[in-house]
């Protein structure tokens, strides 16, 4: 490789080498504060090298990474994310009697994969990165080993997603034969009437359910409700926030880099889209389960997500990108808000364990509050202008039929969202005992600011943000 290679490569290698850091430190003495420590420098310096490899960007690594604005706008996002369930994570494991230092490890790669996604210009980085985060993520679900529902829900992950992974391969290699290349812009051009069109036609469709697995949409959602309930919090953040972030930057790169048709990815996408949106929102009125009813609304949100996916068209892909940044940021909110109520034994999950959380701790409750209604798309905050930009791309695209299913079914969702707050604002049933034995420290209390900050400057000062993300989204095409 040359200089500006290493030099564009950068943050995913400081990446790389904080995984070997953590893990010869493991080897070496087991140290849970050192492992964090270690874990945090190595993310921060991944996020500020971001700035190096800009500077050679464009840069085209072999015929696997493309490092560009785009890549970097997304990379810079997961480490932010990665970041925060880090901090969140410490406090929650810090109580706990497994062995802590492995979370991290596990977490690095899956964020490493997370990044390749990210910037894969080619369907072999692809499916590495997603088997690196894959992997990653079979036993992180599973971590608490002594507890039953974490290695239930992390076993139906395995099996699904080893399921996914198959239908994804297979895929790649019915694509390979009908173009002889996986290369997104050799790929761009190919014709369905031409030969091996129909072996083309069916791994498009192949991939698409290896990627909707991924992204936990209908009708590939059914892992999902299990997997966040059963999951530790911090790993439910993380499955919400960087598994689906990498993933969402490689799909809408490859739709418009030419890897990939537009007529009959978007027809498909777009019926996803609409049975996302409305099965999501209508199973999780039925839940009295936080994590499961939040599972539940993810798959909608993923939902709003391909509206604006489908749109395309500069428009389009700006909002698909400001929406997952809004998406990331709220919901890492939520679930910090919930492992703040945790007393390290037992997870907050139910109405019950949150009811009358107002008079018990009213600036979390005020927080907890703000998040769901960012989720439930009202004003002032980040997820008001998130589904505005969606709207806005629909509409500019004439799908009205997507729009007014957006509509219908985010109205739908403000029933289940306002039952949450609801329940934190009835009477109080709480005690200074049980408040106490919650309480955060200071690394989590530092998230939830940050990210309550960022909630409202997104709702009410985009501009600056927007900006950045249409630049960047340019560099796709």
């Amino acid at each position: 490789m040359t200089v500006s290679a290493i030099r564009a490569c950068l943050p995913l290698l400081i990446l790389a080498v904080t995984s070997v850091a953590v893990m010869i430190g493991i080897a070496i003495q087991r140290n849970h504060r050192a492992t964090v420590v270690i874990s945090l420098a190595g993310l921060a310096l991944s996020f500020f090298s971001l700035w190096t490899a800009y500077s050679e960007a464009p840069a085209q690594i072999t015929s696997l990474l493309v490092i560009d604005q785009y890549a970097l706008l997304y990379m810079g996002f997961l480490l932010a994310a990665s970041s925060a369930v880090v901090l969140l994570a410490f406090p929650y494991l810090e109580n706990r009697s497994e062995h802590k230092e492995e979370f991290y490890l596990l977490a690095i790669l899956a964020t490493v994969g997370s990044m390749v996604l990210a910037a894969s210009s080619h369907m072999a980085s692809f499916f590495l990165g997603l088997e690196l985060l894959s992997i990653s993520l079979y036993a992180l679900i599973s971590y608490p080993r002594t507890q039953d529902l974490p290695l239930e829900a992390g076993i139906k992950y395995l099996v699904l997603a080893a399921s996914s992974s198959a239908f994804l391969l297979f895929g790649l290699a019915l694509i390979y034969i009908a173009q002889g290349t996986m290369e997104f812009r050799r790929m761009a051009g190919f014709s369905m009437d031409s030969a091996g069109g129909f072996a083309y036609l069916a791994g498009l469709v192949l991939v698409v359910t290896g990627i909707g697995f991924k992204l936990a949409v209908v009708p590939f959602h059914l892992w999902t409700p299990d997997v966040y309930q059963g999951a530790p919090v911090p790993v439910t953040a993380f499955v919400a926030t960087v598994s689906k972030g990498g993933v969402f930057a490689f799909l809408l790169r490859w739709l418009r880099a030419g890897g990939a048709p537009s007529e009959p990815v978007t027809l498909i996408l777009g019926i996803i889209a609409i049975a996302s949106m409305l099965v999501g929102n209508l199973l999780a009125l039925r839940q009295t389960n936080i994590k499961r009813l939040l599972a539940y609304s993810s798959i909608a949100h993923m939902g709003y997500f391909l509206v604006a996916v489908v749109a395309g068209g500069a428009l389009g892909k700006a909002a698909a990108t400001y929406y997952l940044v809004a998406y990331i940021t709220t919901i890492l909110g939520a679930f910090g808000c919930l492992l703040a109520l945790g007393n390290g034994a037992v997870e907050t999950e139910t109405f019950d364990d949150v009811r009358g959380l107002l008079w018990r701790r009213p600036v979390l409750a005020s927080v907890f509050t703000a998040m769901i209604l960012s989720l439930a798309g009202i004003p002032l905050t980040a997820g008001f202008l998130g589904k505005f930009y969606v709207l806005a791309a629909g509409a500019s695209a004439t799908a009205w039929l997507l729009v007014v299913v957006l509509i219908i079914s985010s109205t739908i969702g403000l029933v289940y969202y306002l039952r949450i707050i609801v329940a934190m604002f009835a009477d109080s049933e709480g005690t200074a005992e049980e408040v106490k034995a919650s309480r955060l420290g200071i690394g989590p209390s530092l998230v939830l600011a940050l990210l309550t900050l960022g909630l409202v400057v997104l709702g009410v000062y985009p501009g600056p943000l927007w900006n950045g993300i249409r630049a960047a989204a340019a560099a796709l095409g």
